[in-house]
């Protein structure tokens, strides 16, 4: 790998307000006219150009950031944070006159997943054209995060979205994609994402979704049956239906995110499938074919903001490096779950080296298990 950039960080940016809610119930969140004494409120950037941007950053990867921001306070919130972390990730912010920064409310009860109330702003806007596809080329990934909360790639079908991923292909970049859980009622939950992903998919290399979320869009019936409960219904053979879905299509590299249960991990048997990844240097015998489980790693959870970019930074990172698919799992829940040791979206990440020493020293494994391995 000869190129100056490691991975291009795309698409959805916004800047995080979380309040400290450690002694806060879900159920007390439910109970109106009451005010609660919490903690200090967290400001950081969020979304997946932050979360999963910075998360490589931290584990030494060379990144860089394209998104859209405001030019309003809060956009300068976005711009500054990031500066203070590295001048460099905030070289290629485009920021829109007039609009106003994309932010969310992060809601994080104790012992409970959280919840998000969000302002789409600039993010509405972004599209193709707000790509620079030079800057793909000089990169060896290209990495595109949150289609569901960049209403302008879902609409026609995804036309948009395939173009991005045709446009990055054609700068010779390895390409992945991760969506996130959109408001289950809304126009773009109910999109035909069928056909959205089917124009995709062959212009993807790695596609690791939260299983949430790919539930709710490509098997919504069962979304429907089931309510917040997936995980509680997924099971080995539910997933390797759903991943085969995506493998139909010649993605070499497919799985989904499965929070405190961990990552499911399946890959083509065709080595043509993977012509674009060979400038990672991986061996591609020791992928083909993999159906693979790594459960979650044991920590106490600060809060759950980012887990599923971290993880994927994780794993993206040990692409890079040319690891087995074995060794990038553990690496994808070991980044995940320094994430969740802290409130916010990124000041968890370690570097690679402390990673690396966490599971040498034999951290141990959470208690849970997916049904079936």
């Amino acid at each position: 790998m000869n190129k100056s950039i490691e991975v291009v960080v795309c698409g959805h940016l916004c800047v995080d307000l979380i309040p400290g809610m450690r002694a806060i119930t879900a159920e007390q969140m439910a109970t109106p006219g009451r005010l609660y004494f919490i903690d200090p409120v967290t400001i950081a950037t969020g979304g997946a150009v932050s979360n999963t941007g910075l998360a490589l950053h931290k584990l030494g990867v060379k990144v860089r950031l394209l998104a859209n921001i405001g030019d309003d306070a809060l956009g300068q919130v976005i711009r500054s944070t990031l500066v203070a972390h590295d001048p460099v990730l905030a070289e290629n912010l485009q920021v829109k006159s007039g609009q106003a920064a994309s932010a969310t409310i992060v809601l994080s009860p104790q012992n409970a997943d959280r919840t998000f109330l969000h302002c789409t702003g600039t993010n509405d806007l972004f599209g193709v054209a707000d790509v620079d596809f030079d800057l793909v080329a000089e990169g060896v990934m290209f990495h595109l995060g949150y289609p569901p909360l960049l209403p302008r790639l879902v609409q026609h079908d995804g036309a948009e979205l395939e173009a991005i991923f045709r446009g990055a292909k054609k700068a010779g970049a390895v390409t992945s994609l991760d969506m996130a859980m959109p408001d289950p009622s809304s126009v773009i939950a109910r999109s035909n994402w069928k056909k959205i992903m089917g124009r995709v998919l062959p212009h993807m290399d790695i596609f690791v979704p939260s299983i949430e979320e790919t539930v709710l869009m490509l098997r919504r019936a069962d979304y429907d049956d089931w309510g917040a409960d997936i995980l509680r219904h997924v099971d080995r053979a539910y997933l390797s239906s759903l991943a085969d879905e995506f493998l139909a299509h010649g993605i070499p590299i497919t799985g989904f995110k499965l929070g405190e249960y961990g990552i499911y991990l399946k890959t083509s048997q065709k080595a043509s499938d993977y012509t674009a990844l060979s400038q990672l240097g991986l061996n591609v015998a020791d992928w083909l074919g993999c159906e693979l489980y790594q459960p979650a790693y044991a920590v106490q959870v600060a809060g759950t903001t980012g887990a599923g970019d971290s993880a994927y930074a994780g794993f993206l990172a040990s692409l890079l490096k040319g690891l087995s698919p074995v060794e990038a799992l553990r690496y994808a829940c070991a980044v995940g779950g320094c994430n969740v040791e802290a409130p916010d979206a990124t000041s968890g990440i370690r570097p690679w080296d402390a990673v690396q020493d966490r599971l040498a020293a034999g951290w141990s494994l959470a208690e849970k298990r997916l049904p079936g391995f």
